[in-house]
Order: structure tokens, then C-alpha cells, then sequence
């Protein structure tokens, strides 16, 4: 943490500095007229200067104290904001895709509607949370994948490779839903045929590794990084700043990405 002492602080500590040195000459001037010798004067300034030493580094310690709860605040509602602009794009489509449903197959639209309950809460309330488990995660990539089958009406090739030894790992919640979400939005919804979405999700010991890998209509729209995927590197620099790596490449018509975590 990069610990800033602002003018106002400057000042504060110049004027305890000068009304010290104003003490210290008082005192010097009382014990002169009172011993006529400076006999326990060493003593004396002795333990003055430990009270004045304790004192101000009791100070300085509560305003270091008051600057970090500041910047965990600030941190807190900064991962809460991104948090909440999540996948917006995802649940509007789905509805849109779900009032058409009602019409035509009731019994596919109220599966359809469980299945986009089940994600709102998990967005909701779960995504509020510091960490949930990696099986939680898992568990909602698997039902947006599930959604987006029930709403396109063409073969989609989607591939989810897991392995993980170990479902106790605690991860940020919607963490890996961005990258799914730009696969399909940027990818499987402007193919008409061939369209494909890879995933690969490995987690042994205290490192996770997700892949994604899709196919795009080159000449349609250029895959770029956009507001989602900004604010997913964001969200990593603010809760694994040192412990992650996230790669994207583009070749003709494939987009991939990589995100690993160790030290969990």
C-alpha cells in the first residue's frame, strides 16, 4: 500500500514539532528557577521525550489505521459496482427469448424460467459474497451454457472439460462468466452454421486454470476487448493483484483466453 502524507497531515505534524520544542524551552526555564542546577533534569526530559515519542507515533499509527479502512471501503464499494455489471447483456436476451417461449412451448418455458431463477439468485445473492466455492462457479457457467441451448434454434458444437481434485477452492464469485459470455455475445449469436465454445477448466492443489476458445464472423465484428472484459481485469488487480494472469489472442476467426490463479 502506498502511504500518502497529504499537506494538511504535513502541517499538523510541523505544529506539534514546534509547540514540543515550546514545552521542552518552558521546561528547561522551570527546573533552572526551581534547582538552580539540573539536578533530575536528565530524568526529567528523559521520560518527557518517551510521552512525546509514544504519542505522536499513536497519532501517526491511528491516522495509517483510518487511511486503510478508508481504501478497503473504497476497494469494497469499487468490486461491488462492478460486480452489479455482470452479464445485464445475458438476462434482458433471455427474457426477450422467454416471452416468445410462453406461447409456443409451455412446458420448455417454465424450464427455461427455473433454470434463469436459479442464476438471478446466484447472481444476486451469491455474487455479493467475497468468495464462493469453485463447484458453486461451475455450477453457473453450466446453466448459462444450459440456457443458451434452449434459446438459439441451431446446432451449437460446446465443449466443457473439467477437472478439478479438489471443490473446496474458494474463488470471486462471476468470475469466469465475462469470458463465457463474450463467446457467446461475440461469437455464437452472429454465426449462422459451425458456430463452437470450448471450455477447460483444471484446478489441482492451489492453482485454477480456465480456457475458452470460440469461433466469430471475421468480417461481421472484431472481437475487442470491451466494458466486460475491462472490468473483469479490474476485479482480478482488485482481489488477486498478484496472483493471476489473463491472456486473449485473436487469429482469422478464433478468439481465445486464458485465466490462471495460483496461491488461492
Amino acid at each position: 500500500m502506498n502511504f500518502r502524507i497529504t499537506d494538511k497531515k504535513k502541517a499538523i505534524i510541523k505544529r506539534v514539532y514546534k509547540i514540543s520544542l515550546v514545552l521542552i524551552g518552558v521546561v528547561i526555564v522551570l527546573f533552572n528557577d526551581t534547582f538552580g542546577k539540573l539536578e533530575g533534569f536528565v530524568e526529567f526530559i528523559t521520560l518527557y521525550f518517551l510521552v512525546l515519542f509514544f504519542t505522536f507515533f499513536y497519532w501517526l499509527f491511528k491516522q495509517i489505521k483510518s487511511i486503510i479502512r478508508l481504501k478497503n471501503e473504497k476497494t469494497k464499494t469499487e468490486l461491488m459496482h462492478l460486480k452489479s455489471q455482470v452479464n445485464p447483456h445475458f438476462f434482458f436476451n433471455t427474457l426477450n427469448n422467454l416471452y416468445g417461449l410462453v406461447g409456443k412451448d409451455a412446458e420448455k418455458a417454465q424450464e427455461l424460467i427455473l433454470k434463469l431463477s436459479d442464476m438471478m439468485r446466484y447472481s444476486v445473492y451469491d455474487g455479493e459474497k467475497d468468495t464462493v466455492l469453485l463447484s458453486e462457479e461451475v455450477t453457473y457457467l453450466q446453466n448459462y451454457i444450459e440456457l443458451h441451448k434452449m434459446r438459439y434454434h441451431k446446432t451449437i458444437d460446446i465443449q466443457f472439460n473439467i477437472d478439478i481434485t479438489d471443490n473446496d477452492h474458494k474463488v470471486m464469485p462471476l468470475l469466469f462468466i465475462i469470458l463465457l459470455e463474450n463467446a457467446f455475445k461475440h461469437g455464437v449469436e452472429n454465426l449462422r452454421k459451425n458456430a463452437y465454445v470450448h471450455l477447460n477448466l483444471t484446478a489441482h492443489q492451489n492453482a485454477i486454470n480456465f480456457e475458452i476458445e470460440n469461433n466469430f464472423d471475421a468480417t461481421e465484428e472484431s472481437q475487442e476487448e470491451g466494458i466486460g472484459l475491462q472490468n473483469l481485469k479490474r476485479r482480478l488487480e482488485l482481489v488477486y493483484p498478484k496472483n493471476h494472469t489473463l491472456t486473449t489472442s485473436k487469429t482469422d476467426d478464433i478468439y481465445y483466453a486464458k485465466l490462471n490463479i495460483t496461491n488461492l
